[in-house]
């Protein structure tokens, strides 16, 4: 398995092909990923590369980080990881359990536990 590289600050209308191509310079490429908008379809200006080795990621990322492609200078470093989006619509965050003691704590009203006799 290769080693995976963020990309952003993309230009909005490039592709995942000339994405490849770009990187392709600097050796062999798994693949490209444009991450883009689940409702859009659009472009959200980062994305993901990987390189067949730890070696020619390196290289790559030498090569092209603050350099410019399309008209943007490009951000390029190694994936720290994938981030996962928080599941509550809206943007919200869960409820945790943490979350739930601060809002109780300072909250007048006191809490009952339901029994089904109650």
């Amino acid at each position: 398995m290769g080693t995976k590289l963020y990309v952003g600050n993309l230009p909005y209308n490039v592709t995942e092909e000339r994405l490849q191509e770009h990187f392709a310079q600097h050796g062999p490429v798994v693949s490209a990923r444009i991450i883009t908008d689940k409702f859009s379809g659009r472009s959200k200006g980062f994305g993901f590369v990987e390189m067949a080795s730890t070696q020619e990621a390196e290289k790559a990322t030498t090569a092209l980080n603050g350099t410019d492609f399309e008209g943007r200078n490009i951000v390029v470093s190694e994936s720290s990881g994938r981030v996962m989006a928080s599941p509550v619509a809206g943007g919200r965050r869960a409820a945790t359990a943490t979350n739930y003691e601060a809002s109780s704590a300072n909250s007048s009203s006191s809490l009952r536990t339901r029994t089904p006799n109650s």
